[in-house]
């Protein structure tokens, strides 16, 4: 067993030293679709012999149906029991063949991740134990109630962070009706509404082969792909196509809340609705933003709130596309007696960039910065697979990562502006401050 892991170890190492001298070699990605018509999006990697795989479900909190906190129960179960096998088994299993498993859900998917060394005397039993997780999850009642107490819990400590505050206020004020707007996470008495036979029916519908997607990087060949494949989700019912969540709806007007908290530094959000991830500005989009908000402390947002001011430690700012309209967010901290400075030096910030955008060489440098660090933000199974999924998952085209840097390169400054001006309104803003003392009504700002 200790060599096992050893050997696990050293082949992560590798990967390591490999990535800092890597070249922009793009690989192709093969596609097909596995015997129960689930679509495969496959990259083989051969310097390593480790196999990494995703299974991506249209089963994230959208599909809660006013149940908040269900689609992230359900997917938290998944490894606490199937079959006959209980949780110890199950991690006993996965353990015994130096696997990684993983469950994760989020507001559009629920992801399943397995990484594994390619050999079949490993890899053979680690799929087997992931296929009967799908294909069989108990949702035994103890370990329902230990995973809803775990979430419980973890509600708790979420209502004593301003960030997580802040974030759960502006998704509420972004998104209003739409599923957007509800937390992944669930609320207290929604998680303790929630029952088994709630788990089972929303395990049922989703987990199935017509909302499924699969991605594999790793030291295997064409036929031992598909052979992988078939073996993770052959198990699967048919089941009903899940429809795309509904459109989401501009913000009318802009709108500040603020929320008192006894912290000496205030969280400030402040953004509105972006673009989904299938809108051709995203490319334009993205680009400008690295210039605003996202470059770290080069950016236009760090230099004018931190370099220039002191008012915080740093600003960003960043698109989070999602199936139907993601946020377009910036983010910064600053001390309660700055909040006021700090909120008009960013609004101030993105109007003029907004109106004038970037500046030639300023755009050049940020597509240079992108460009020369794609070869290492795919570098590794890991990396690759997550592009990978997102790609299966939000049905990007095959040849987008041979065609990234080119995109990049063939982006103007005036389709930058114009994208900008298209997609962002810097008088329709929804503004969220947590921190400091409440408002007295007679100093309560207007919303």
């Amino acid at each position: 067993m200790l060599s096992l892991k050893s050997l696990l170890s050293g082949v992560l190492a590798a990967l390591l030293l490999m990535a800092s001298g890597l070249a922009v070699a793009v690989p192709e990605i093969q596609h097909w679709r596995a015997a129960n018509d689930v679509p495969v999006y496959f990259i083989p990697a051969r310097e390593l012999p480790m196999v990494d795989a995703q299974i991506l479900f249209s089963a994230g909190s959208v599909r809660d149906d006013g149940k908040p906190g269900l689609a992230q129960l359900t997917n938290a179960l998944l490894e606490e029991g199937a079959g006959d096998w209980s949780a110890d088994v199950i991690a006993d299993r996965l353990d015994r063949v130096g696997a990684r498993f993983s469950a994760s859900s989020r507001r559009d998917s629920a992801v399943l991740s397995l990484r594994s060394l390619a050999d079949p005397r490993y890899l053979q039993p680690a799929v087997e134990t992931v296929a009967r997780l799908l294909k069989e999850p108990t949702f035994a009642p103890d370990a329902v109630e230990r995973v809803r107490q775990q979430m419980l819990t973890a509600l708790q400590e979420r209502a004593q962070s301003p960030g997580t505050i802040a974030q759960d206020a502006f998704f509420k004020a972004l998104y209003g009706d739409h599923p957007y707007a509800t937390p992944p996470e669930g609320t207290t008495a929604s998680l303790n509404a929630l029952t088994r036979a709630d788990i089972q029916d929303f395990h049922r519908r989703h987990y199935t082969a017509a909302n499924a997607v699969i991605a594999i990087v790793g030291d295997l060949d064409r036929s031992a792909a598909e052979s992988l494949a078939n073996a993770l989700v052959s198990g699967l019912p048919k089941g009903e196509p899940i429809p795309p969540p509904p459109p989401v709806s501009p913000v009318p007007a802009s709108q500040t809340i603020r929320i008192p908290h006894p912290s000496s530094q205030s969280h400030i959000l402040i953004g509105q609705v972006g673009v989904s991830r299938a809108d051709p500005d995203y490319y334009a989009l993205y680009l400008g933003n690295h210039v605003l908000g996202g470059n770290g402390l080069v950016s236009q947002l760090s230099q004018e709130i931190r370099e220039k001011r002191g008012l915080a430690y740093g600003a960003y700012s960043a698109f989070s596309p999602s199936r139907q309209a993601g946020p377009f967010l910036m983010n910064l901290q600053t001390r309660n007696d700055q909040v006021d400075t700090a909120l008009q030096v960013a609004q101030t910030t993105l109007r003029e960039f907004t109106a004038k955008g970037p500046e030639s060489p300023v755009l050049e440098e940020a597509r240079q910065n992108i460009t020369g660090g794609f070869a290492l933000d795919i570098a590794g199974n890991g990396k690759l697979v997550n592009y990978l999924g997102s790609i299966a998952f939000y049905g990007l085209p095959l040849d987008y990562l041979q065609n990234f840097i080119g995109v990049m390169n063939g982006i103007s400054l005036d389709q930058v502006k114009s994208a900008w001006q298209r997609h962002i309104q810097p008088d329709r803003l929804i503004t969220v401050i947590v921190g400091g003392p409440a408002l007295t009504p007679s100093s309560a700002p207007g919303t």
